[in-house]
């Protein structure tokens, strides 16, 4: 199974922690891509996944399958080459538009599995990943709130989130659906920018179930499920945000204890990494 994330630094624990929810639950050899980059867009900087931090995230896969792989790709260059000047001050960081540029990396398969990185896998996915997408762009879910406020259908659903997509990287350089959206990305400021762009663009998507891109309330029969920004009406109409190994959130903001096995795993490595790192005593 092919498996494609995107990131900085600092999404190192959530790579982590959904990295470990799919050699719990997927039962076939894990090839991990992920792109990465740096980047200085006005005052923020932004650094890289470290080459050190790849070599011991493919060690660890290979613990559970000498077949795993965990590979970096740094794609600073081919990033500065396309910048999204538009929505490189937007409150989504440009990394989210990282996963725009996939189809100009050779190494990448043709059918590829792209999750954010604060995306846990619950049970097997295998059923989503084998589905025929041979006639689409992309399979996905709708976002939970988008659905209702963008679509290009008037009589139907059609906005779909972009955290959770089963790639055809083959069908996307037919179509140019990649390089047209990071046209668009250049050219016009928007809201959530590659979910919008791929969303406008797409010629042909699949819409899967909701338990595939779970983005609200865990339920029994989810598979993915998607810590994304929520909204809460009481006691005021407000945004929460919690993050899959922000354990106590998790906990008692969420009411989640079913990851609870995958936390103290995540605990027990990143607290092993940082002795051998010197991070602690």
């Amino acid at each position: 199974m092919n498996i494609l994330y995107c990131g900085d630094e600092n999404t190192t624990d959530g790579l982590l922690l959904s990295t470990l929810s799919l050699l719990k639950n997927v039962h076939e050899p894990l090839q991990i891509y992920t792109l990465t980059m740096s980047l200085e867009a006005g005052d923020k900087v932004y650094f890289p996944i470290s080459a050190s931090y790849a070599a011991y995230m493919d060690a660890l896969v290979k613990k559970t399958d000498p077949q795993n792989s965990f590979r970096l790709i740094d794609i600073t260059e081919l990033f500065q080459s396309e910048l999204p000047l538009a929505n490189l001050g937007t409150r989504f960081t440009p990394y989210c538009m990282v996963r725009l540029f996939a189809d100009e990396i050779p190494e990448l398969p043709d059918r590829i599995l792209y999750l954010d990185y604060d995306v846990i896998c619950r049970r097997d996915c295998s059923e989503f990943y084998r589905q025929d997408i041979s006639e689409y762009e992309f399979a996905g879910v709708l976002d939970y709130y988008g659905r209702w406020f963008f679509r290009k259908n008037l009589l139907g659903m059609d906005y779909q989130n972009s955290g959770v997509l089963l790639l055809n990287l083959q069908k996307i350089r037919e179509t140019g659906l990649f390089s047209r959206s990071r046209r668009r990305c250049r050219g016009k400021r928007m809201f959530m920018p590659d979910q919008s762009a791929l969303n406008k663009l797409a010629t042909r998507k699949k819409a899967q179930p909701r338990r595939y891109n779970e983005q609200r309330k865990l339920q029994e029969d989810t598979v993915f499920q998607h810590f994304s920004t929520s909204f809460r009406l009481f006691p005021v109409l407000h945004t929460v945000t919690v993050k899959p190994w922000q354990e106590e959130r998790v906990h008692h903001e969420l009411h989640i204890f079913e990851y609870d096995d995958l936390l103290g795993e995540y605990k027990r490595l990143k607290t092993e990494r940082m002795k051998e790192q010197g991070e602690l005593d």
